[in-house]
């Protein structure tokens, strides 16, 4: 009997530990969304800067989130917790990688993103101390969490959708050099996952037709573009990629 109570403790603590992981990678899915779309806002917002400012200020929020679910698997095997958190996990790969490509017009790389989440905090030791006491007793402590392979792929995947958005939103407001950009972007990551192909993780191979799609509108619009771009009013523009968007969408579907 003393054994299984000690089970059934051990059991309860795993179980608690994991709920916790899943509402803070709940929290962390709703706050990268809203920095994505706070950036989606740069196509429209002439001062780039400002929304950047407070697109890093975001990400730092969400970090802060990332440093708690550090210290939840302090001492834990990740892979066994690796489900609750994979979800906040590959939208803050997202969200950091397409701040990224606003910015640098390239893509992130894992160890990058793996160098953004080592955090330092102070360890404030004893519980009962005097003030004179507390510089000395301080310590600095490291934590740290790793972005896995496969969340990182999964988020790039998505970002591709967030890109495609940001083609169209560009062109309807008169931008007609970021679809070109996105396009010889997204073509280079589909080259990339084509190298995957099934030989990679299901959920990368399904992610696969999702970018190819985005590809394909990207490269419509271009299309459109270059050989209609001047007989097009530029206000008009987002109008008629819209519709085209719907066409091919409604292809897919018949095929």
């Amino acid at each position: 009997m003393l054994a299984f109570k000690s089970f059934q403790q051990e059991l309860d603590a795993r179980h608690d530990k994991y709920e916790r992981l899943v509402k803070l990678s709940r929290d962390i899915t709703v706050e990268s969304k809203r920095t994505i779309f706070l950036l989606h806002r740069i196509t429209s917002t002439p001062d780039m800067e400002e929304i950047l400012t407070e697109s890093e200020i975001k990400l730092d929020a969400v970090r802060q989130k990332i440093l708690q679910v550090a210290q939840e698997l302090s001492g834990e095997d990740m892979h066994q917790f690796h489900r609750a958190i994979t979800t906040g996990l590959q939208e803050y790969v997202e969200a950091v990688s397409f701040q990224h490509f606003i910015k640098t017009r390239s893509l992130i790389s894992m160890d990058e993103i793996n160098k953004q989440l080592i955090f330092t905090t102070e360890d404030s030791g004893k519980e009962n101390k005097t003030p004179s006491s507390d510089a000395q007793d301080k310590q600095l402590v490291t934590w740290s969490l790793k972005v896995t392979p496969v969340d990182y792929l999964l988020g790039v995947a998505d970002l591709t959708g967030e890109l495609m958005r940001m083609c169209i939103n560009s062109v309807g407001n008169g931008d007609i050099d970021t679809p070109f950009e996105v396009s010889q972007f997204l073509r280079q990551v589909y080259d990339g996952f084509s190298f995957i192909g099934n030989t990679g993780p299901y959920e990368v191979s399904k992610k696969l037709y999702t970018l190819k799609q985005s590809l394909a509108k990207v490269e419509n619009a271009c299309y459109a573009l270059k050989v209609r771009g001047s007989e097009i009013p530029k206000h008009m523009l987002a109008d008629v990629f819209s519709v085209k968007t719907e066409m091919i969408d409604q292809e897919e579907g018949i095929s």
